[in-house]
């Protein structure tokens, strides 16, 4: 019977040797060992997207982003490979739905704008608006604000990755890419990724709280939809929309930044 690498070498002997050479066997070892990581982050999206979407099709996509951690993972950093890889495979996932545009353009946009409301609202008011807020900003009642923010939570593939936008596709900074730092960057591009960084913490700290929450739950505490509605005492439907209000008023948040309005 073969003895697998990680049998006859510790994980992080093999990361020090894989960082050496590039070993193809030792990157297919990684990609064995954590190919049940794959399959669990995919299995949260796929809580959360319609049924059209095959779960299989979400570990495809997971995988490129598993393989992807793989080659960028830096064991020197003091972060945990788990840690890393989640973030990465999490984003492979959603980039690759974004790419495939399954969402109704109905709903992409009333997404926009909603959010071109909230940016102009919270500009205007200095403090996160709320729902009647917004509500009377688009001329609609708060049910129907409601009911639209159900729609727009049950189809968008809104993640945290989203809000690590500083421009354009090449200005793209993920919070991968914020806990890697790389050492390439120049000092220039580190200083606006750590200034984007403790921007983000700050906007994360002005939520409204079940708002906060939710991020947090979901994001660091790694908790189901279902599992964070029992914890606030609220339907999964319902945590479902606070994450997307909250997406929503994050990058609110940066376009106002980026404008320099606050």
């Amino acid at each position: 019977m073969q003895i697998s690498l990680l049998e006859r070498y510790t994980e992080e002997e093999l990361w020090v040797q894989y960082k050496k050479n590039r070993d193809p066997a030792i990157r297919e070892a990684f990609i064995r060992q954590y190919a049940p990581l794959v399959k669990y982050v995919a299995g949260k999206v796929a809580a959360g997207m319609p049924h059209s979407v095959e779960f299989e099709d979400l570990v495809g996509f997971g995988v490129f982003g598993l393989i992807d951690a793989i080659d960028k993972f830096d064991p020197e950093k003091n972060v945990k490979f788990k840690t890393y890889a989640v973030t990465r495979i999490r984003g492979a996932i959603f980039d690759e739905l974004r790419s495939i545009d399954w969402v109704p353009r109905s709903v992409r946009q009333k997404t926009r704008e909603i959010e071109e409301t909230i940016v102009e609202l919270e500009a205007k008011l200095g403090r996160p608006a709320s729902d009647a807020e917004i509500a009377e900003a688009l001329g609609v009642s708060e049910d129907e604000f409601s009911r639209t923010m159900l729609k727009i939570s049950g189809t968008s593939v809104l993640s945290l990755n989203d809000v690590w936008y500083s421009g354009e596709d090449a200005d793209k900074i993920s919070i991968g890419d914020s806990i890697e730092s790389p050492s390439s960057l120049n000092p220039d591009s580190q200083i606006e990724r750590d200034e984007i960084k403790r921007v983000i913490v700050q906007a994360i700290n002005e939520l409204p709280d079940k708002e906060k929450k939710v991020l947090v739950l979901y994001y660091y505490e790694d908790l189901t939809l279902k599992e964070i509605g029992e914890v606030l005492e609220v339907t999964e439907s319902r945590v479902s929309q606070l994450h997307t209000k909250a997406i929503l008023r994050l990058r609110a948040k940066l376009t106002n930044i980026r404008k320099g309005i606050v």
